[in-house]
């Protein structure tokens, strides 16, 4: 089976997306983040929701996706293993360098840090709670930030591991052929009634914390779209589905989307079963999203494009770098009073620049490439496009 190169393809895109969504939250008017620029818009909120409700899943089905073809690779231990060194290690070393000065920028603003970084870092070091509202994950003394997604990817890791032999059962091989063999509506439909289920028993009693442990909405959410990804991986009927059904996927949710949007808006908080009806139909609207998003992936994108195997090494050190790049950018630029244009452009060619240049030094560097989840030596040769195959991923980032 030769290489999807779609999907090399679809995980520097989505991070790509990442990238220019934190970007965005430094301009969204009435949403809280690390620090907020002067030149805030309220109506950012719509197309920022757009792709704020899918994003994440989308990245954690992808993640699924390449731990189907790792684990085919290496086996349940040993490909286990592998990614606690390749994500663990990153995100250690990048709470410790890259992460802190987010939260030493977002204290400034809170009042509860004074300027002076190296004075902050030995506070930081110290690893003990922050008065609260100091920055996000004060109480815990020291913060993962963005970098949340690795720990959560490592314990789903770890889950399907331990639920492998069950998924390799009778049982398990009938729920993943009944998954991969629906087609036409049942395949737009039945996927969104487990995270509707999900979402209307679960996120009402959860906040999204972020710290994995007290989680349960995101946590079940999140397997449930990496184990979607793992069951998808290496079903090649289904793929052509959802490329065939990819135009009705993406019509149904730009439809969907106003509709699930107004009704929050218009209905009472305290109406019988509005919220409920709402998350219902977010849900849905999520499913249809990715399922159009893999659709198009799979029709337009699975080809040797000349920038893919660059792109494919380089997404993990973006992703570890860029939101801390965006941060700083926004601490020195925004007293500046520089129109919107110009500071927002200046932040954005700024972050992609600075990711450019430390992924251009960590990938010739042997001691810096595990630390930014990369294998601690480049390959010796490339293999052309006409003999890849499914193999192991240049990083293991999804």
């Amino acid at each position: 089976m030769t290489r999807r190169h779609d999907i090399d393809a679809l995980r520097a895109l989505a991070f790509a997306l990442l990238i220019l969504y934190h970007w965005g939250m430094l301009y969204v008017g009435d949403w809280g983040w690390h620090i907020k620029s002067t030149h805030t818009a309220d109506w950012l909120q719509i197309p920022m929701l757009v792709v704020n409700r899918w994003r994440m899943s989308l990245i954690f089905l992808i993640s699924g996706i390449s731990s189907a073809f790792l684990m085919a690779r290496t086996g349940g231990f040993a490909f286990l293993g592998q990614r606690t060194w390749r994500l663990l290690l990153p995100l250690v070393f990048g709470m410790l360098v890259i992460v802190p000065v987010q939260p030493y920028v977002q204290g400034i603003q809170t009042g509860f840090v004074k300027p002076g970084f190296f004075d902050f870092l030995f506070r930081y070091y110290e690893f003990k709670p922050w008065p609260k509202g100091a920055f996000d994950g004060d109480t815990n003394g020291i913060t993962w930030n963005h970098l949340w997604y690795l720990a959560y990817v490592w314990a789903f890791t770890v889950a399907l591991v331990l639920v492998k032999p069950l998924l390799d059962s009778r049982p398990g091989l009938r729920v993943r052929a009944a998954f991969t063999g629906l087609r036409g509506w049942a395949l737009l439909l039945i996927p969104a009634i487990p995270i509707a289920i999900e979402t209307v028993t679960l996120q009402g009693h959860f906040e999204d914390t972020g710290d994995l442990v007290h989680d349960g909405y995101r946590d079940v959410l999140y397997f449930t779209m990496f184990l979607y990804g793992f069951w998808l991986a290496r079903s090649g009927g289904v793929w052509d589905e959802l490329a065939r059904l990819r135009r009705r996927a993406l019509v149904a949710a730009l439809l969907l989307f106003p509709v699930y949007y107004g009704l929050g808006v218009a209905l009472p908080d305290d109406a019988p079963g509005a919220q409920q009806l709402i998350w219902a139909l977010r849900s849905v609207y999520i499913w249809w999203a990715i399922a159009a998003v893999l659709g198009w992936s799979k029709a337009y994108l699975d080809r040797p494009f000349p920038w893919l195997g660059w792109a494919t090494e380089a997404v993990f050190p973006w992703y570890v770098l860029h939101q801390s790049l965006i941060v700083l950018l926004a601490y020195w630029l925004v007293p500046l009073r520089l129109p919107a244009g110009i500071e927002a452009s200046a932040v954005l060619i700024g972050t992609v620049a600075g990711c450019w240049i430390g992924f251009a030094i960590i990938r010739r560097v042997p001691l810096l490439r595990p630390l930014f989840g990369m294998k601690f030596r480049p390959r010796e040769t490339r293999p052309t496009a006409s003999t890849l195959r499914i193999a192991e991923p240049a990083n293991e980032l999804a």
